[in-house]
């Protein structure tokens, strides 16, 4: 196998327009990443599309689990993240397969960890004014004011909570009780910055420049922000009343 210390973890349903060029733009970077795809049953043969790649040429450095039906974002992420707990990688990343996270940001991510020291680095839209190309005005609008919400209540210091590119070191996810973790939809990602925080871990956002997908179809739903509504006030009453585990020595 060739040797790296960073896992890049892609949840996809229905991506075959996608995922090959997501993961050779990964492996065309120098800096030397693993991916780990989580399909969750895709029916347009996405999941034959990466064992394709694996058998052909990829074996080394690309790997598939395959999920029965959609189960939700956190869980995928949650599989994910105890794949690479498993194995020996220092690094972690989450990002999506539709080309919305730039592949050439990766880097940046990593060396926020690697380089100076950050235990959570986020590819954040919003920390140096509204970094986002092609999405409705409408849609804008409720992510950049639902981080404002999530930032009121909660007290996170983040500008972009919702933010699902990022990058963990190994010690945050060993000390985060995964099982814990309640949220499956948008909420996921709030809840996982919400206690890394809470846990004391280091947080840098490095800016991006959020891209709407050109192909395929959003998996984005109105239930989907209910739960990040309301779960964040779940999360501020945790704040108050949960013993956080503290924090793993690496």
């Amino acid at each position: 196998m060739n040797p790296s210390d960073s896992i890049v973890i892609i949840p996809t349903y229905n991506e075959k327009e996608n995922i090959e060029k997501i993961i050779r733009a990964v492996f065309a970077l120098e800096k030397q990443f693993h991916i780990l795809v989580i399909d969750d049953g895709s029916p347009d043969g996405t999941a034959q599309i990466v064992r394709g790649l694996m058998a052909d040429e990829m074996a080394d450095r690309l790997f598939l689990l395959e999920r029965s039906g959609k189960l939700g974002l956190g869980t995928a992420y949650i599989a994910g993240f105890k794949w690479a707990l498993e194995r020996d990688y220092e690094y972690v990343f989450e990002m999506d397969a539709d080309f919305s996270h730039d592949p050439a940001d990766l880097p940046r991510l990593y060396s926020a960890c690697a380089d100076e020291g950050y235990d959570v680095a986020i590819g954040s839209r919003y920390i140096s004014g509204v970094n986002v190309v092609n999405w409705p005005m409408g849609r804008v609008l409720m992510s950049y004011f639902a981080s404002k919400y999530v930032r009121m209540v909660t007290g996170l210091i983040i500008h972009d909570t919702t933010a699902g590119f990022k990058c963990y070191r190994r010690r945050v996810l060993s000390t985060i009780e995964l099982d814990k973790i309640r949220f499956k939809g948008y909420a996921f990602q709030i809840e996982m910055k919400y206690t890394a925080y809470k846990i004391g871990f280091r947080i840098k956002e490095v800016p991006v420049i959020f891209v709407n997908r050109r192909e395929g179809v959003s998996k984005m739903s109105g239930g989907i922000f209910g739960e990040a509504f309301f779960g964040v006030m779940r999360l501020r009453w945790d704040g108050w009343t949960r013993k956080y585990p503290e924090i793993v020595k690496s």
